[in-house]
């Protein structure tokens, strides 16, 4: 068949398609705005399915498998889509959800021999494929039709290639999406993985980890849709500016109310308001505008205080205060009504051990309150003035098993560490050194537990920069662990405080409970900018392997000398800026460097120069788009269509800065150009 005449077929079934989508949309008519309750839950679900069809009508679906089921006469087409959308008259499926068992198949058959298998709920299904095209449909149109694999043209399904290249082409703007259409086969495998796991995720700088976590969410929501809920579900990002980057990937999967947030505001709620930590940004900023030496950053408060050893200290302080929380008095309310220490500890030790040691002593309190009442005898108790003499006793009881909140409870049993000191006034909060503030969190789950239900699922990304106390704090969270934590060790930029081995997270766990994947394909940039940037790592030592780029070649990586003044180092970004701009497609360009300080310099002589450019900063919730200019620290997780690194020097970058270079220069997707003033960082020689 012709390419014309697979268009014209293909352009057929998508008027078909539409015409269905668009006659349920229309039924499901406006919101109900009555006061019946169970027609407003009804109601609501119509809406959701509203939304999912109102989606689906934009991007019906991306691809097609023919698969001829084992036992079955001929092949069926199969489309696949966002979202399943079924026939109303035949009850056949027009188009099959990409979450779908039989779905797997499309992104794990490369070719080659055309048996396959998949796993469905009934067991293992057998089949062949015959075809394997991608479709890319934009506003209902049908734009471009690819065939991977079709039966008899023999060899891989190298096409895919072709077509996930074209995808990889296109420009970028301010906000993440989906990719849901070319999911590959190793990406697809860590999405389908079983819910109750740890699953960790070491993957290369544009492997799409972050975009596979999404769909990961999206997947277990449609495979455990009887266990997990979304409202139980958590995404901790390293800051509101990411989140809002990734904000619109799982609502165009048709995914809602999962929380989205930082490891810092959810502790700080989990805390009440009790504390509030030093300027994070502050912090950040001072930083890296010192270069800290190696030992430094071993020693550094945040990396000492977030280590395994450092839970294991919590532990047994905490393990010293409940066996000491009972104290040896013995309980007398009345004359000749007495409770020995022994058998009060006794009641304690009969509470679940599992529970927070707080919610065990107000009940333990509750029950003494009864064993009083019951031994005082309904005549005495109605006594009030027995009565008020017993409840003086038990309140003074009560008052020998204080209900320390953490941040007493760290001053208490480690005074040397816990440097600051009680609010003025109970109504302001206690200032404390971030490094601080998952102790805090972790004790504070110890003793007083959530009020919020166990998360089904956390997602943590960029999680190298998250120490060891921070996972064991988000662990005690769940009942059984089913976590998806992922970053790339080579980017772990923030070693102050995180990560240097897998290790250190995963062997808070079982084993039994771990799953550990790899990606190391890198789909954003063009190859010489991934082979530019495995250079600059080339020299580390650990747990570092090179990223293997899809084969997009693009421009050479420009590595330019500029002359030593801040206008003649503007008047270069701003003529760089004005060539990339001219019809190239690219749309978002960064400029980046080595600290907030140099960039608000350097933004104010690029708007002297005529640019418009936005600056970031580390407290800023969004990042808009064209032309920015910011701190390379902050770059982390965002992508661009072109980088302009602006000092990339000898003083900059020295050896212990690989890490932040290699982040700065695998933000670009189509355009690299690393200026220097000066002598040139040996890491780009």
């Amino acid at each position: 068949m012709s390419a014309n005449a697979k268009f014209q077929e293909e352009t057929l079934k998508l008027e078909k398609v539409l015409g269905e989508i668009q006659a349920q949309r229309k039924a499901i008519g406006a919101p109900y705005t009555g006061q019946d309750i169970a027609e407003q839950v009804l109601d609501d679900l119509r809406q959701q399915r509203k939304k999912r069809l109102e989606i689906a009508e934009r991007e019906p679906y991306f691809g097609r498998l023919d698969f001829q089921e084992e036992g079955h006469s001929e092949a069926q087409p199969l489309y696949i889509g966002k979202s399943g959308v079924g026939d109303e008259e035949t009850q056949k499926p027009l188009v099959i959800d990409w979450r779908a068992p039989i779905s797997s198949l499309f992104y794990s058959f490369t070719g080659g021999d055309p048996s396959v298998t998949y796993d469905s709920p009934d067991g293992i299904v057998n089949g062949r494929v015959s075809l394997k095209r991608n479709l890319l449909i934009r506003e209902s149109e049908l734009q471009r039709v690819v065939d991977s694999y079709e039966e008899g043209q023999g060899g891989e399904a190298l096409a895919t290639d072709e077509f996930l290249l074209h995808r990889l082409g296109e420009s970028k703007d301010n906000k993440l999406k989906d990719i849901v259409s070319t999911i590959q086969q190793e990406q697809d495998a860590i999405i389908r993985t079983e819910k109750n796991k740890a699953l960790f995720i070491q993957g290369v700088a544009g492997s799409g980890k972050t975009t596979v976590a999404l769909h990961r969410l999206a997947y277990l929501l449609y495979r455990y849709k009887d266990r997990v809920r979304a409202e139980r579900m958590m995404i901790l990002a390293p800051s509101r500016m990411f989140l809002d980057y990734i904000s619109g990937v799982l609502p165009e999967l048709g995914v809602g109310d999962i929380r989205q947030t930082t490891f810092e505001e959810w502790a700080l709620e989990l805390l009440g308001g009790t504390v509030v930590p030093e300027s994070p940004a502050s912090s950040l900023e001072k930083w890296f505008e010192r270069k800290a030496s190696k030992e430094e950053r071993e020693s550094a408060p945040g990396r000492v205080k977030g280590s395994a050893a450092y839970v294991g200290r919590l532990r047994e302080a905490l393990a010293r205060f409940e066996e000491k929380l009972i104290p040896d008095d013995t309980f007398s309310p009345a004359a000749g009504v007495e409770l020995q220490a022994d058998r009060i500890r006794e009641w304690f030790r009969e509470e679940p051990s599992d529970e927070p040691v707080m919610k065990r002593r107000e009940r333990l309190l509750n029950r003494l309150k009864r064993w009083m009442e019951i031994q005082l005898g309904r005549a005495r108790w109605s006594d009030k003035t027995i009565k008020a003499a017993a409840m003086a006793k038990w309140k003074s009881y009560s008052g020998k098993i204080p209900p320390l909140s953490a941040a007493e409870f760290y001053r208490a049993y480690f005074p040397d560490e816990a440097t600051y000191r009680p609010a003025a006034s109970k109504r302001k909060p206690i200032v404390i050194p971030p490094e601080d503030l998952p102790i805090l969190a972790y004790i504070h789950l110890q003793l007083y537990g959530s009020a919020e239900p166990a998360y089904d699922h956390i997602v943590i990304d960029e999680a190298q920069d998250y120490s060891p106390l921070q996972l064991a704090v988000l662990a005690g969270r769940q009942r059984i662990p089913s976590l998806t934590v992922l970053g790339d060790l080579q980017q772990g930029i923030h070693d102050y405080a995180g990560i240097r081995s897998w290790t250190e997270l995963s062997d808070l766990f079982a084993k039994d409970d771990t799953a550990y994947y790899e990606l190391d394909r890198s789909y954003r940039s063009t190859t010489e900018i991934i082979e530019f940037a495995n250079r600059i790592l080339s020299g580390m030592e650990g747990e570092v392997k090179p990223a293997v780029p899809v084969f997009r070649s693009g421009d050479p990586v420009e590595t330019v000398a500029v002359e030593a003044s801040s206008s003649a180092l503007a008047k270069e970004i701003a003529s760089t800026i004005q060539a990339w701009s001219g019809g190239t497609g690219i749309s978002t360009i960064a400029v980046l460097c080595r600290t907030a300080a140099k960039s608000k310099l350097l933004h104010a002589e690029l708007q002297k120069a005529g640019v418009e450019a936005s600056l970031l900063q580390a407290d800023q919730q969004a990042y808009h788009g064209g032309i920015t200019v910011l701190p390379s620290y902050l770059s982390k997780g965002l992508e661009f269509d072109a980088v302009i690194l602006a000092d990339a020097d000898r003083e900059s970058y020295a050896a212990e800065d690989a890490k932040l270079l290699y982040v700065a220069c695998t933000r670009a997707l189509h355009r690299l150009k690393v200026l220097y003033q000066g002598e040139p960082s040996a890491l780009i020689v």
